[in-house]
Formats: C-alpha cells, structure tokens, sequence
C-alpha cells in the first residue's frame, strides 16, 4: 500500500546564471514504493566539471551529454547541477532505511530517489570521503581504458580530482613507477600522501609507457605526448568544455607512432563493460575508499549557505583547492 504523500521543504543549490549562484528552498513528496527519501549529510564540489558549468563554459552540443542524473534546469542557467552526494536514508525499502548511501544528486538538504539510485556507504568509509565516490569511479573506468602493465613507468599530468584518485590507484599496481606532474607546488605533499612521486611539467621524466592527460589545458596535453616513449599511449580524460584544444602533432608525434585516446565515466570502459554494470563500478569505488590515503584530496569544509561564495572562488582560479566538501549537519 502507498504512503499517505507528505510535502517537505528542502534547500538547493542553483545557477542562477553563469556566474552567479543561490540557494532556493523546494517542496519535496513523500516517498513512493520503491523510493527513498535521503537526508543529506555531505556533498563535494567536483571542482573541474563543475566550475566548467559555474561559468556557463558547457557547449551547446554538449548539453543533453552533460546532463547529471538528478539536475533540474538546463544549461547554461538556471540549472541545479552537481552529482557527489552522501547521506543517510529516512524513509524507504527495509534494507535500507537508516543506512548511509551515495547518490549522484545535486547539492541539496534532502531528496526523493528511486532506491536503486543509491548505493551503501561501507562502515569503513566516513562520509567525508564517500563524497569521491563519482571520482574514484572515474578514475577505475580510466585504469581500466588505460590497462597498465606490471613495472609500467606511468605520469599522470593535472593532479586535480581525478588525476590524483588515478594516481593512487595506479601507484598501488606492484612494480609500477607514478609521477603526478602538475604546476602547482603544493600537489607535491598531496602526491606524497598518495605515495606517488612528484614533477613539475619541465622537470617530469620522460620515456614513459604510459601517460595520463587530466590538467584540461592544451599544455598539459602537449607535455603528455613529450614524456612518452616510441609507441606509448596518452589517454585523455579531460573534460575541455568550450575551450580551443591545439597541440602540436609534428615532431615525434609520427615518427614515434604516439597515440591519445578518450576516456570517459559515462561508459563502462569497453575492456569491462561485458562483465562490469556501472552500478558494479560505483560499488567498487565505495570499497576502494576505505583507504584512508584519499583524505589528502579533502581541502576545505562549508556549510551549505556558503557554497555560492566558494563556487566563485574556485572559477576564478583558486588552485590550492582539491575537494571541497559542503557539510550539512552544520548550522
């Protein structure tokens, strides 16, 4: 039998325009069979794609693309966007009611999901960290388009995110050499608690068997090509947006025989895709958390009222900043 539906009052973050975010209270249902209402507990800022779309950077052709799982609005605004959510389940389904879950929901105090929406958080994992789930799970699809070898000499360029949860998960394949390379000093005591080496772009070695692109810029991607050795691969997982990509392909790039390939979480990597659903993907990042080495990419904590201001903050080129986590049990 169907519950009596109730109205709820929430609060979420919106774009209101590029450039320019709010908080909008909405009215929520009660959940109906099969659907959970969540509690939020933590959220984080997935700081490249969503600054991207802070700034309205999200090309038309790419709209229905980019759309998360749970956004209302479209591009470029008003839009409520974001997809790195923990909470704790309120109403639902037995097996889950009280239990800690991750869902790919937008910023916001609580919400109604189907329940297959939502996977457990395990006991290990604390809600700070669980909040890198999407993130981790980008980075496994990457590890498993990129395929590395056993004593693979392997940089990874943009030590963001996602360059540095592919990082520690490339650093933790025996024999493998990592070096996260990025511009920004600090990242070497990141990469350090990752246990992977560090490089600055002209410092990094090259002659490597595999390369790692995720610093977004044309740079970044022309470095990526010059650390590798003859017939290496670069395998791309940057989110480039509206901005121009140039890269110069004379040089070695030919005689080399180098190549660049995409990866992208939206698919399972085709190597797994016949044996791995992206919900079997999604728990296997959950697991891969409970190492407590992720919490060197935890940055900075705000209540949600705050969020608006550290979203402008981050798109206006804070650097020092990996994951910002919005806390929802303060205030």
């Amino acid at each position: 039998m169907r519950r009596q539906r109730t109205v709820r009052e929430a609060r979420a973050f919106w774009l209101a325009e590029p450039g320019r975010g709010e908080i909008r209270t909405e009215q929520l249902r009660a959940p109906g069979d099969d659907e959970v209402l969540v509690r939020a507990l933590r959220s984080g800022i997935s700081r490249g794609t969503e600054t991207l779309v802070f700034r309205g950077g999200v090309p038309a052709d790419q709209h229905r693309a980019m759309r998360a799982p749970f956004q209302d609005g479209d591009f470029p605004g008003p839009v409520k966007y974001g997809y790195l959510s923990v909470g704790v389940v309120e109403e639902g389904p037995a097996a889950l009611t009280g239990r800690r879950v991750f869902c790919l929901h937008p910023h916001q105090t609580a919400y109604v999901v189907p329940a297959t929406a939502v996977t457990p958080v395990p006991d290990p994992v604390p809600s700070d960290r669980a909040v890198l789930a999407g993130t981790v799970e980008t980075a496994v699809n990457a590890v498993w388009d990129a395929a590395p070898l056993l004593g693979d000499r392997i940089a990874v360029v943009g030590a963001g995110m996602v360059g540095c949860c592919i990082a520690r998960l490339l650093g933790r394949i025996p024999g493998t050499r990592v070096t996260l390379v990025d511009t920004e000093p600090s990242r070497a005591d990141v990469a350090a608690a990752l246990g992977v080496g560090f490089a600055a772009p002209a410092d990094a070695s090259d002659g490597c068997d595999l390369v790692v692109h995720a610093s977004a810029t044309s740079a970044g991607l022309q470095r990526s090509l010059e650390l590798l050795a003859p017939e290496g691969t670069v395998l791309d997982v940057s989110w480039y947006g509206d901005r121009p990509v140039t890269v110069p392909l004379g040089g070695t790039f030919h005689s080399s025989r180098l190549t660049i390939r995409a990866s992208q979480v939206g698919t399972v990597a085709p190597a797994r895709s016949g044996r791995r659903s992206p919900a079997d993907r999604l728990a296997l990042a959950l697991e891969l958390l409970a190492d407590p080495a992720f919490d060197a990419l935890l940055t900075g904590r705000s209540p949600l009222a705050d969020l608006p201001a550290v979203l402008a903050r981050l798109a206006d080129g804070d650097r020092t900043t990996l994951c910002h986590t919005i806390d929802y049990e303060e205030g």
